[in-house]
């Protein structure tokens, strides 16, 4: 008898050797046979998406693809060995060899759904990426939410794939048990389950998206992610702040990016001493600012609106396109200093 038939463990070493050289030359070629694996099915995908970039789905996908490939061949290899007897017991009524058999089995779905999950991330990836060509961001926000909520879905399968390969439970009955857990969990979660459903009823009502800026609930701030639980909402001092969907649904919600216009109002509170001539002059001046300023003004009001025994009050009202908030206090600035330069010529005194 050779050294290589000696037996150890039910098993000759010769048989532990070619294990062990499948496993090591699997760990040793896993990058090149995921990288052509992961080109063939680039290949098949560009068919479908022109665009599509292969260093992204390389990234992507390879990582999970890698330990696919290991995990599979290493316990496919693994299994062609025998199960040492001095090893068999039973628990449960399970010997050990069947436990470890399912443990593997678990193993290699994990794996399998974690390789998908990755293939969703792509697709959204793509997807996104044909949204940006287009200004409106609707489309981003509904890829993201149906990526979410695909892998939940995704993630639910394969905990009943585990059930039904590992435990041998039909899933029949499984998902029964499930829905009188499920008719629990809801009662013990309601807050989580309401807030899932508004998920649904931002998406269908569409009151805001993701990259507008809203005010609720006293938190000011653009939107930068709506998840399937909560908004999530980037304030002017950087915060981040997490609103639970339910309350961006329930609260009044102020979505400053849909507005149509900005408007601005300035109050000059003028001594009552202030010659007619003057408040006349001043009237007219006025209206020549905001005249040279029409292009970002598309409508305004000059007006002295109360006189009483201290004060003249002119109100100067003046509406803007929608321009961003930078852009806005900068023409109210510009506005501001022109009018302050008039208010110095003409020595005009505030009121008390």
């Amino acid at each position: 008898m050779g050294f290589l038939d000696i037996k150890i463990f039910d098993n000759t070493i010769a048989s532990y050797l070619v294990v062990i050289g499948v496993i090591l030359l699997t760990l040793i070629l896993k990058r090149f046979i995921s990288k052509y694996l992961a080109g063939l099915l680039y290949r098949l995908l560009q068919r479908i998406w022109k665009t599509v970039s292969k260093t992204s789905f390389i990234d992507l996908v390879v990582e999970p693809l890698e330990w696919f490939l290991v995990i599979f061949i290493s316990l496919f290899a693994i299994d062609k060995l025998n199960f040492p007897g001095r090893f068999t017991y039973r628990i449960y009524g399970f010997t050990t060899s069947d436990i470890l058999g399912r443990i593997a089995t678990g193993i290699i779905i994990v794996s399998l759904i974690w390789l998908v999950l990755r293939l969703m991330d792509f697709i959204a990836l793509l997807l996104e990426e044909k949204a940006n060509l287009t200004e409106d961001s609707r489309d981003n926000q509904l890829i993201v939410f149906f990526r979410d909520f695909l892998k939940v879905i995704i993630g639910i399968i394969g905990i009943l794939l585990i059930i039904k390969a590992c435990f041998n439970q039909p899933l029949g009955s499984v998902l029964t048990g499930l829905s009188i857990v499920g008719a629990a969990l809801a009662l013990g979660a309601k807050e989580s389950l309401e807030n899932l459903i508004a998920s649904f009823v931002i998406f269908f009502d569409k009151p805001f998206f993701a990259g507008d800026t809203v005010k609720v609930n006293n938190v000011t701030g653009r939107i930068e992610k709506i998840g399937l639980r909560s908004t999530r909402i980037r304030t002017a001092e950087k915060t981040l702040v997490t609103v639970p969907n339910k309350q961006m649904v329930d609260s009044i919600v102020d979505n400053f990016s849909m507005r149509t216009q900005r408007r601005a109002e300035i109050r000059l509170d003028l001594s009552v001493k202030t010659p007619l001539a003057t408040l006349e002059t001043l009237l007219r001046e006025l209206e020549v600012i905001i005249q040279r300023n029409s292009e970002d003004i598309s409508a305004h009001s000059i007006f002295l609106k109360e006189l009483n025994k201290t004060t003249q009050t002119i109100i100067i009202e003046y509406f803007t396109w929608p321009f961003s908030m930078e852009e806005f206090d900068q023409l109210k600035q510009t506005i501001n200093l022109q009018v302050k330069k008039l208010l110095e010529e003409n020595a005009v005194e505030f009121g008390v």
